[in-house]
């Protein structure tokens, strides 16, 4: 994790952002998309949906905010610069194996996607998808 604090340092200089909607970070969806518009978007989606939620634009800043927090659901996105989802869901099951693990994808490419899924992802949704798909995936991640 030492090489994540440098590199979180990097990108806080560089703009990168965090943004939790509930300071405890406990038990909270976290997003990660690079598409800030998506991220936006999701963010209210999953909100509007009863949960707390907090948003990530960089992989870096995402995985070093599991320090401080507990990651209940994870919904990544799995083409992104520096870091794809899959890096991250390494990470995440090495420092958070608990996290449940939903990815979402403008190529549903069916490698990675199984790939995702046979590394204990709980879910993949293809791009553009219904919000109530999302919404009910999270549900039943949290329940199960």
């Amino acid at each position: 994790m030492q090489d994540l604090d440098s590199s979180l340092k990097h990108l806080q200089e560089s703009g990168a952002q965090a943004s939790p909607l509930q300071l405890d970070g406990c038990n909270s969806i976290w997003l990660l998309d690079d598409d800030a518009s998506l991220l936006r978007a999701l963010g209210r989606l999953v909100k509007a949906a009863g949960f707390s939620v907090e948003k990530f634009n960089h992989p870096i800043a995402f995985l070093s905010r599991l320090k401080q927090a507990i990651c209940r659901v994870a919904v990544l996105d799995v083409w992104m610069p520096v870091m794809n989802g899959l890096e991250v869901q390494a990470c995440l099951i090495e420092n958070s194996p608990a996290t449940r693990i939903i990815f979402m994808s403008g190529r549903d490419d069916p490698l990675v996607r199984q790939t995702a899924l046979d590394a204990g992802a709980f879910g993949f949704l293809a791009k553009p998808f219904e919000d109530e798909a999302l919404v009910q995936l999270i549900h039943k991640a949290v329940a199960g």
